[in-house]
């Protein structure tokens, strides 16, 4: 069955301009005028990925994109006109999946939409993620490595599992230490030289696990989860 998009924008022309888009290529859509009927219809439809404006009535993207963070791992793009870097900031530290600033081309809404799907493809409806045969049960803050019986728990510390757990939702991706620390230690005052602390002993469990060569490091940037 073709990916369920929920398209949470109070723009009547933009949001018919998504739904035709999308549909075109494929997707089922539902629309949500509002903040708070973009969440009923989450909790209802369970939509695969969520298009989300940042000012809605009601409820705000920043408050809906919260609460889906509270609920699971729902990938959502943000979709606003705000473009200055704290903005973005913002959305990538409560957990957006990507940011679009308007006026955008549909068509790479369309393009963004099917990479966000495509990596979350590997993040399964019971709040568990994989990558490959790394298990993550964001639920139960627990991670293994393996396949059935042979999967060998992970004895990651909470810091170490936030950290698996937001890369893991862009395997391939590349994080820079400051992303890192946005998502992962918000609040605090680490330094790279913590991140790198931190990165460096998951990748040693992770190895002691049998999971060689999936946390590598990407010189002058930061590190990646090999998907």
């Amino acid at each position: 069955m073709a990916a369920l998009v929920l398209i949470a924008e109070d723009d009547d022309e933009i949001a018919s301009i998504l739904d035709a888009y999308l549909q075109r290529e494929g997707f089922r859509t539902v629309l949500a005028r509002d903040g708070r009927t973009a969440l009923d219809l989450h909790l209802a439809l369970k939509p695969d990925l969520v298009l989300l404006d940042v000012s809605m009535p009601r409820l705000d993207g920043w408050e809906v994109l919260a609460e889906l963070r509270r609920r699971g791992t729902t990938p959502a793009i943000m979709i606003t006109a705000l473009d200055k870097d704290i903005d973005r900031l913002q959305g990538l530290r409560i957990g957006a999946d990507d940011y679009v600033v308007k006026p955008f081309n549909p068509i790479e809404v369309v393009a963004r939409a099917k990479a966000v799907l495509r990596r979350s493809g590997l993040a399964t409806a019971g709040g568990v993620l994989r990558v490959g045969d790394l298990s993550i049960d964001l639920d139960g803050y627990q991670a293994s490595f393996g396949e059935g019986s042979d999967a060998k728990p992970l004895a990651l510390t909470l810091t170490e599992f936030r950290i698996l757990a937001h890369m893991a939702r862009n395997p391939g991706k590349v994080f820079t230490r400051g992303e890192l620390v946005d998502a992962c230690l918000p609040g605090s005052d680490a330094l790279d030289r913590t991140v790198d602390s931190h990165l460096s002993k998951l990748r040693k469990k992770l190895e002691q696990a049998g999971a060689h060569g999936l946390l590598p490091g990407v010189r002058g940037i930061g590190y990646r989860l090999s998907a």
